[in-house]
């Protein structure tokens, strides 16, 4: 069984500037090296950017994270919900997500993307 773990480091506003990019990095491996084993993050979050400084800041150590992503309200239907994630996960440059969220609830029915799900 996984066990998530209670607490961990948001991106938010991560990604939107490549200025940024070396510190974002350090800060999550920092938090890693901590023992802050969750990220969360989204497609929203930088367009994909912070998926990408995410997926940066564990490559080589992904056994050391649980990666949290979540996805638009418009991608929730049947149609667009499995390239939105095979899109994060190419951001993130990972195989496979520990936890998928919907961002937040949209005009898709609910029961369309849980069985999507």
């Amino acid at each position: 069984m996984i066990e998530m773990p209670r607490l961990g480091m948001g991106t938010w506003h991560m990604g939107e500037r490549a200025a940024n990019r070396s510190r974002e990095v350090a800060a999550l491996r920092l938090g890693l090296d901590l023992g802050m084993k969750l990220i969360d993050t989204a497609e929203m979050y930088g367009e994909g950017g912070a998926e990408s400084v995410v997926g940066e800041a564990i490559r080589g150590r992904r056994d050391e994270a649980f990666v949290v992503s979540k996805f638009y309200p418009h991608h929730a239907s049947r149609p667009k919900l499995r390239a939105a994630c095979d899109a994060s996960l190419r951001q993130l440059g990972i195989e496979f997500l520990d936890l998928y969220l919907l961002h937040w609830r949209g005009p898709v029915p609910l029961e369309e993307t849980v069985a999507t799900l």
